[in-house]
């Protein structure tokens, strides 16, 4: 599902039309959809009363269409035309032609009538304004939206339902004008918008649905932003012959922990395993590896020297390089800490792989490595780096805040730059390909936000890369799995109190429902 900026919204319904499906399609389309997405979120559409805020663009003429199938279901439409349409206006005839009530929202000065009307209605559809609005609200308008989230915070049972987006939200930037309506629901049309993965309108949509209006997709086979979804990873795990072995699904070495963080090793070789990966050997400082011999049973170790007890010595390099041919990648820096031998020890590493060796290089592993000048030339290009913003913007000399004015783009820009796959951590996570390509996660969890879930999701990742998926490939599919391995668990407990290791069963969970998707 591609991700679209509002000049590709544009372009794409233009070619649209060129190719049989003209504007008028595209709305009757639209318009039966929103209907549709209305009647499921209110259960029972005969006698409901909804409200329909009707802008004077393609927006309010997407709303008048809903109005007519709405209407003809059984429910009472009343309409708010912020500008007065003409009988030519086909949409609106149709309308009138049921008798369906409107007012002239400026013709109504006290909003005494929209009051009324608002006070008993179930539903209230904001087709006001769509992605070609950014002028900020003020006047009847302002104090229209303003009305119904004051009725909808005294009856919560009010439902609200936005067509394309909230009105006020820039479908580009994100950005949110402050009457804009918090909708229960977003039905957007066609393709989703880059706007509606940005902070701070994301807070406004509610559950988000994307509606298909007619415009084929081989137009849009250019756009190189998607939407991960279900079924864009059922179409990239790997195979699962029967006549495997463990040699069949990979074998990973993984480089992970210290004295002060073990449990990260614990969380990223589990992780691997539990997205299928056949081998993983964990190469750890040799005092701790009998403290997770009893956590981790199922995967084999390889003891590191010591500069001190649970620190790894520079002279650990040899160690891994003797030990890694055979292996199908490396899992690097999970909990490995940032002391100089550490630092010492990463660098020769690095130094010493092939350039054609897979790596997964996570946490202290980026840390270390923005500490150099063009650090990236010392990684290989079949790399995928998986900073978080802080890292991020270490990595490339920037602010945070200047790293998630635009995440899109910032990975973007960093994959280019870097040549390597980048996995741009935090709420829409973005994968992003050297050439240019880029996968939005569209789920935002707050249970995320915990110590080692970046673990999981490094051992994740590296778990794919192990089975045969491109590192762009793994990076998407390891995201997925993540993000919905924490919906599992948030469904079952909230996104309070869930810790990492909450996700680890939920990782082949995600596999099995993908897999027997219809």
């Amino acid at each position: 599902m591609k991700i679209v900026t509002v000049e590709q919204m544009i372009d794409l319904e233009r070619r649209s039309a060129d190719v049989g499906a003209p504007p008028e399609v595209l709305m009757e389309n639209a318009g039966l959809a929103v209907a549709e997405s209305a009647r499921d979120l209110l259960s029972r559409i005969d006698g409901k009363s909804i409200m329909i805020l009707v802008g004077p663009g393609n927006n309010g003429g997407d709303g008048l269409v809903a109005a007519r199938h709405l209407h003809d279901w059984g429910a009472k439409i009343h309409l708010f035309l912020v500008k007065r349409k003409t009988e030519n206006d086909k949409n609106f005839a149709l309308d009138i032609e049921r008798n369906i009530p409107w007012t002239d929202a400026f013709a109504d000065e006290s909003l005494s009538k929209y009051r009324d009307i608002l006070s008993s209605a179930d539903m209230v559809i904001d087709a006001l304004f769509g992605t070609g609005n950014v002028r900020p609200f003020e006047g009847t308008i302002k104090e229209m939206l303003e009305q119904v989230m004051a009725v909808k915070k005294s009856n919560p049972e009010l439902k609200i339902l936005a067509i394309d987006l909230p009105s006020g939200l820039d479908a580009d930037t994100g950005a949110i004008d402050p009457a804009s309506l918090y909708a229960d629901l977003t039905v957007t049309l066609g393709y989703p918008k880059i706007g509606l993965f940005r902070f701070p309108g994301a807070t406004k949509l509610g559950q988000l649905e994307i509606a298909d209006i007619g415009i084929s997709d081989y137009l849009a086979e250019g756009i190189p932003t998607e939407l991960v979804t279900a079924e864009t990873v059922r179409g990239i795990l790997p195979q699962r012959p029967l006549d495997a072995n463990k040699g069949t699904f990979g074998k990973l070495m993984v480089v992970a922990g210290s004295m002060n963080y073990i449990g990260a090793a614990y969380l990223a070789c589990e992780a691997a395993m539990r997205v299928g990966t056949g081998l993983v050997t964990l190469a750890i400082p040799k005092s701790l590896q009998s403290i997770l011999a009893s956590k981790l049973t199922e995967v084999t170790y390889l003891p590191l020297p010591e500069k001190e007890p649970g620190i790894v010595s520079a002279e650990a390099v040899s160690v891994v390089m003797g030990n890694l041919s055979g292996y199908d990648a490396l899992l690097m820096g999970c909990g490995i800490g940032q002391n100089s031998e550490t630092a010492e020890f990463v660098r020769g590493l690095l130094s010493s792989l092939s350039p054609d060796m897979p790596l997964v290089l996570d946490a202290d592993g980026l840390n270390i490595l923005s500490e150099n000048e063009r650090w990236w030339e010392s990684v290989g290009n079949r790399s995928v780096l998986t900073p978080h913003p802080g890292e991020m913007a270490r990595l490339t000399r920037k602010y945070t805040d200047d790293v998630q004015e635009d995440r899109l783009k910032s990975a973007i820009s960093a994959a280019s730059e870097w040549n390597q796959t980048v996995v741009l951590k935090g709420a829409f996570t973005v994968v992003a390909s050297p050439d240019g390509r880029a996968m939005i996660c569209g789920v935002t969890n707050p249970g995320l936000a915990s110590a080692g879930t970046g673990d999981v999701l490094a051992g994740a990742i590296a778990g794919m890369i192990v089975q045969g998926l491109s590192p762009f490939d793994a990076a998407t599919c390891g995201v997925y799995l993540h993000a919905m391995a924490g919906e599992i668990v948030k469904a079952e407990i909230g996104d309070t109190g869930m810790i990492a290791s909450d996700l680890l069963l939920g990782l082949p969970l995600v596999i099995k429902s993908v897999r027997e998707m219809q």
